[in-house]
């Protein structure tokens, strides 16, 4: 379906340059309220990052969705996943997200989920698009929205997340560092971990509405990283600016990614309370975690990158679990969305329950070497339609066997085809995609 506005993930831009300016998001919300009143008085929840703009395009949004006649709550700097739990919790009509996620604080964006706390539909979204281009109107005075401050939000999301946690169990003893990319988890994440027990130490909790992002997280964990060693801690978790994503260091300083994550969490669900089906990967998850899943006993199926499509995937076959290796981890038995908080919990009840270290559980999975090389060609094609390149692939493919695979993949943005080759051998993977690489220049570059 074409979209004017509507990417994959929302509405996103570089502050000030459309559409990211405060007279699209008063349009935006005034068109996403004619929408939602289609299904009777609408009301919407409204959370936000930690970046200084999100104050220009919550007071927009606001005025437009009162002038459709939309009851608003206005949540404040809140996570992403927040946003989406609240919003069922009021029975809202809708939630909207200021945040530009893991960008720079230059950005920002817009995004909605539905009443039930899950990404908007496709059509819901062409709906909106169609009163964008219409006259903006203005209701009756009588029949304008309300505004209130939800005070406390940031208490009702903490002990949502909490009670993803057994109740029996305690974080008492654990000495945690917890990086929060100066953006929406700086308050929240510190304190679930906190009332869970844990001994918590904060990197990049000072919010100053630029720095978002910058030099920590989720993205840059090296700050992370260095922390964990200083205070000799047990292990340390990264989020991005809207406390979606996540990462971990374990008490060596090593990064563990969600590929990792998602191994350790189906590992621990299926001693637990086996897991029905599989797990949804994507087309650059790491072949060890595919062996892995495989090793358990479980489906293993790999989706277009990007969590709207991880999402589909899962909705699809019924299954609960899955995620990218940037630490968008989704688990449906315990939420509606990619949730970084309790993604971290469930690795934690994990260590808690074993009484091994993280560094010790994340040893289930042995990462395969990955070679990736971007060739430049003349203009934007599919690889696998010429025929030598597709040949190339498939000879590529015998060597390697079930335990290697390829990738050819064209850039969204750029005239690029990215060529990845995976496999148990650094040496053989590095000849073969230097191969591909130079088959797919001579013939498309």
């Amino acid at each position: 379906m074409s979209r004017k506005y509507f990417g994959t993930d929302g509405i996103r831009g570089l502050v000030g340059e459309y559409p990211i300016v405060p007279e699209f998001a008063m349009k935006l919300g005034w068109a996403a309220g004619k929408v939602l009143a289609a299904s009777g008085k609408p009301s919407v929840v409204i959370g936000k990052d930690t970046r200084l703009s999100g104050y220009l395009l919550e007071s927009a949004l606001q005025s437009g969705l009162s002038a459709a006649g939309v009851d608003v709550r206005l949540l404040g700097p809140m996570p992403t996943p927040a946003v989406a739990h609240l919003a069922r919790a009021f029975h809202a009509s809708a939630g909207i997200v200021i945040s530009a996620s893991h960008n720079p604080y230059y950005d920002n964006g817009i995004k909605f989920f539905a009443s039930n706390g899950k990404k908007l539909p496709d059509e819901t979204e062409q709906q909106i698009e169609e009163w964008l281009d219409k006259p903006m109107t203005i209701d009756k005075p009588d029949a304008l929205g309300k505004t209130l401050r939800q005070e406390d939000a940031r208490g009702r999301y903490i002990e949502f997340c909490k009670a993803s946690f057994p109740y029996h169990l305690s974080l008492k003893g654990l000495k945690i560092v917890v990086d929060c990319a100066h953006g929406a988890t700086y308050q929240v994440g510190p304190s679930v971990f906190r009332e869970l027990g844990a001994q918590v130490i904060t990197v990049a909790c000072e919010p100053d509405g630029m720095n978002i992002n910058a030099d920590c997280g989720s993205t840059h964990p090296q700050a992370l990283q260095a922390a964990v060693l200083i205070n000799k801690a047990d292990l340390g978790i990264a989020f991005d600016g809207d406390g979606d994503r996540i990462v971990m260091v374990d008490h060596t300083g090593s990064v563990v990614d969600g590929d990792e994550i998602i191994v350790m969490i189906a590992r621990a669900r299926q001693q637990e309370n086996p897991l029905l089906g599989g797990v949804v990967g994507t087309l650059m998850s790491n072949m060890g975690m595919e062996v892995a899943i495989r090793d358990m006993g479980l489906d293993f199926v790999r989706a277009k990158v990007g969590d709207r499509y991880v999402m589909a995937e899962l909705g699809k076959r019924g299954w609960t679990l899955g995620g990218e290796a940037s630490g968008h981890i989704v688990c449906l038995d315990k939420t509606t969305t990619g949730d970084a908080v309790i993604a971290a919990l469930q690795v934690l009840t994990a260590v808690v329950q074993s009484g091994q270290s993280l560094q010790e559980l994340r040893q289930g999975m042995t990462k395969f070497p990955q070679q990736l090389i971007n060739v430049k060609i003349a203009q934007k094609s599919d690889p696998m339609l010429h025929e030598g390149i597709a040949a190339a692939v498939e000879q590529a493919e015998r060597e390697l066997g079930a335990r290697g695979r390829v990738l050819l993949r064209a850039s969204g943005t750029e005239p690029l085809i990215r060529v990845m080759v995976e496999g148990e051998h650094q040496q053989q993977i590095s000849r073969i995609c230097q191969d591909l690489a130079d088959q797919v220049r001579s013939a498309l570059g």
